[in-house]
């Protein structure tokens, strides 16, 4: 029997990359309803930031050739007024924090910076700087600049400047339908009694829980039986949805009939198997639709490496399906807290700590691919090369870290 190559690492993440396709459908929806949704296009300022020129500080207004005079006070401007130029010699306006600026000052002096203020006579210093604590009109953004591009991920930040500029619905990308399915006749719902032979699903809940803390909604389907022709006919069933994820099904053994059923129903493989470890038994691939492709993932069935996958690969392509330009992991840099080993000849995954720049490695890394608590006393994995089999303390580590956000462009990923 001759043996099975499986597909580098780095390609497998390149080759389904290039075959994820974002979505073109699009809807407007209202701001309050518009968290974590993908920007479809440029949002243009449409007013001015700030709108008017106005005081940074609570101080006194003046004109810079005043600089060192002692001035009267002619009026105090309050936030909310606006004010006609009316000073003549030797005047100034006492203002307050933003509070529009009349056009016959250039300069805001904060109260605390003035050398006396008393009876309405303020003396200013001699050494100012021009245009200090004056903001003026569409310093932060003019209108027509953008504020927000194409693709772009709609966070609280983004809803507050929506508001500034009295936007009240956005377009935004159509949240993409995925389908979660697990296979295996030895599983069962955790609703269902369970005998000593048979296991708890636990793969749909952890994969339908972790696209809800991405933004991605999904639907679980239910369990298909190790069963070839039943296997197709739910599958065919699976084509409405724009990415259907499986768990289970697609190693060598006998009862694998997920691969088979999947190309019967027009699958197109991208790659079955990556030289990866664990997780090496994952296959993706594209059913082509008349209007919209399907993508598939199918993942291994044990929860760790379901996991894992899903944050080296699927989470990636989902981003991009789904329209977004955050679509690779955010990386960040850990020192290594202690010695582990790894196996040279294909990708290692390894599951740890990250906190305070620190990386503490999971049971010094020697845990099996079929266990499930060592995935709650993670929450973060580094990727080592093929050829390195040892990592000592004190090496910085490039780190994935499962909670966190994604960035625009590729960071590299291994150690």
């Amino acid at each position: 029997m001759l043996k099975k190559e499986f597909l580098d690492f780095e390609l497998a993440v390149e080759k389904s990359l290039e075959n994820a396709k974002a979505t073109k459908f699009t809807e407007i929806v209202n701001i309050e309803d518009a968290l974590n949704r993908i920007i479809s296009k440029d949002v243009l300022c449409r007013k001015n930031l700030p709108s008017f020129n106005n005081s940074a500080m609570d101080g006194f207004a003046v004109k810079f050739l005043d600089a060192g005079k002692s001035l009267k006070v002619k009026k105090i401007i309050f936030a909310g007024e606006k004010v006609e130029p009316c000073l003549e010699e030797n005047e100034c306006y006492k203002i307050m924090t933003g509070a529009q600026v009349p056009s016959d000052v250039d300069t805001i002096i904060p109260i605390e910076d003035v050398i006396s203020y008393k009876d309405e006579i303020v003396t200013i210093p001699e050494y100012i700087k021009k245009g200090s604590s004056l903001r003026l009109k569409g310093e932060e953004k003019a209108i027509n600049d953008v504020l927000f591009k194409k693709g772009e991920t709609i966070n609280s930040s983004t809803l507050a400047v929506f508001a500034s500029q009295g936007i009240t619905k956005i377009e935004v990308y159509k949240k993409i339908s995925i389908a979660v399915v697990s296979t295996g006749n030895e599983l069962k719902e955790p609703w269902e009694e369970a005998s000593e032979d048979e296991i708890y699903n636990c793969n749909s809940y952890a994969i339908t829980t972790l696209l809800e803390e991405k933004g991605f909604d999904s639907t679980y389907i239910g369990v298909i039986p190790d069963n070839l022709e039943q296997s197709i006919d739910f599958i065919n069933s699976l084509s409405c949805y724009d990415v259907v994820i499986t768990t289970g099904g697609i190693s060598m053994g006998d009862a694998d009939f997920m691969a088979e059923a999947f190309r019967q129903n027009g699958l197109k493989t991208i790659f079955h198997g990556v030289n990866i470890k664990p997780g090496r038994p994952i296959m993706m691939g594209v059913i082509e639709k008349e209007f919209n492709n399907c993508f598939v993932m199918c993942l291994p069935g044990n929860p760790l490496t379901a996991m894992v996958n899903m944050h080296l690969f699927a989470i990636p392509v989902l981003n991009k399906i789904q329209g977004g330009n955050s679509i690779y992991q955010d990386i960040c840099l850990a020192v290594n807290k202690e010695d582990f080993k790894t196996k040279t000849g294909r990708v290692n995954i390894v599951l740890g700590t990250a906190k305070s720049g620190e990386f503490n490695v999971t049971k010094k890394n020697k845990y099996g691919s079929g266990m499930i608590t060592v995935l709650n006393e993670s929450n973060a994995i580094v990727v080592t090369k093929p050829d390195k089999d040892f990592t000592a303390q004190g090496e910085f580590l490039r780190v994935i870290r499962f909670g966190c956000s994604y960035l625009e462009t590729k960071t590299e990923i291994f150690n």
